[in-house]
């Protein structure tokens, strides 16, 4: 089954109600899709905390927007690959927002002589067919920090090339994080 296109659920100021309760009449979603992303947190996380890793580069969202998880997911194993056959053990990567709102679709016939069988509109809460982080303006997206400059070039070009992944306008901010 293939996806639905973005632009049918990042509508940026209605969230959609997908109520989930333990008690079954009052649940509105049935079944929770499972999560997509492995890991939020890749590396040297020892390292990062023990300040090793001086140059920092981030991912920021510059508008309000839902992000599929499975399109958080590719970006992560791309930028991961990449960082670790360039720079094993040299770095840490962490993925900031946790995809929590449940998107719905409401499955259409589509070809001749669907449109006897399927019932519209009517009941039409659909059913759970991903999940999404909603985004907003000015949160972090994804972080790495690195040892050397060339790690952090790197980094920028690896930003750069999963960019069309994600669905809204991203800005980047790299710092040098002076030790003290």
């Amino acid at each position: 089954m293939s996806l639905r296109k973005a632009s049918a659920y990042s509508k940026k100021h209605v969230v959609a109600y997908t109520r989930i309760s333990r008690k079954k009449g009052k649940a509105f979603v049935k079944v929770v899709p499972p999560q997509k992303i492995v890991k939020f947190t890749m590396g040297n996380e020892q390292g990062f905390r023990d300040g090793k890793f001086p140059y920092h580069y981030s991912v920021f969202a510059d508008e309000n927007c839902q992000i599929r998880h499975n399109s958080l997911e590719a970006c992560r194993q791309y930028i991961n690959k990449r960082l670790e056959t360039d720079f094993a053990g040299q770095y840490f990567f962490r993925v900031i927002p946790f995809p929590h709102h449940i998107q719905r679709e409401n499955k259409m016939l589509t070809g001749a002589g669907a449109d006897r069988m399927q019932t519209g509109m009517q009941l039409s809460f659909g059913k759970a067919t991903g999940k999404a982080a909603i985004v907003k303006k000015g949160s972090g997206i994804f972080f790495i920090a690195t040892q050397t400059e060339k790690a952090m070039q790197l980094a920028r070009g690896l930003f750069h090339k999963v960019k069309p992944k994600l669905p809204c306008r991203t800005r980047t901010i790299s710092e040098v994080v002076k030790e003290q």
